[in-house]
């Protein structure tokens, strides 16, 4: 009868944002593809804009 208290407890408990974003494993894999995606065309648009133009 003990154990019933418990898992009443648990289920009423709020489930943190962070907790569920680590729990979706189709939302940390867009994550994991998306990041690295952005990152590297804004680093190569960076190096690109900073090439300096060559002399004619």
């Amino acid at each position: 009868m003990a154990d019933d208290n418990n898992t009443d407890e648990r289920d009423d408990e709020k489930i943190s944002p962070w907790q569920q974003i680590i729990d979706n494993p189709f939302l940390l894999l867009f994550i994991g593809v998306a990041m690295p995606t952005v990152f590297y065309t804004l680093w190569g648009v960076m190096e690109v804009a900073t090439i300096p133009i060559a002399p004619y």
